[in-house]
């Protein structure tokens, strides 16, 4: 097991907005950073209802698990930020698509605000033996 942090980029996902990156591997174990709806091509948010942005931040992920050899199998913890609670049915939906067996642990919390004003927020912990 290596015991350095090895930092993990792609262009298949949006580029930073800050100073941070997509995903650090310490380990087994990868942490990706929150992705917002951010379309990876153009770096233009994805317009129109709140699961079309729950789920460009959910390919978003997939791109940034896929770029370090993980997937979604993978992952083990999920946080969900979320601009207005009334929005949770239609990301939990999108959501089920990508995680169908053995789902991770998570947490869904509103907020006050997100990054560019987006609606939705996810971030990921996964995990390799």
């Amino acid at each position: 097991m290596s015991t350095k942090k090895e930092i993990i980029n792609t262009m298949n996902a949006p580029a930073p907005i800050g100073p941070y990156n997509q995903a650090i591997k310490a380990g087994n174990t990868l942490y990706v950073s929150g992705q917002i709806a951010l379309s990876p091509e153009s770096g233009i948010l994805v317009q129109g209802t709140v699961a079309a942005e729950a789920r460009q931040v959910l390919s978003n992920l997939g791109a940034v698990l896929t770029a370090a050899g993980y997937s979604f199998a993978d992952v083990v913890k999920t946080t969900i930020f979320l601009r207005d609670m009334d929005d949770f049915g239609a990301v939990n939906e999108v959501y089920g698509e990508y995680f169908t067996e053995q789902a991770p642990a998570r947490e869904t919390v509103a907020v006050a605000g997100l990054p560019k004003n987006v609606n939705v927020e996810i971030s990921v912990v996964a995990w390799r033996a």
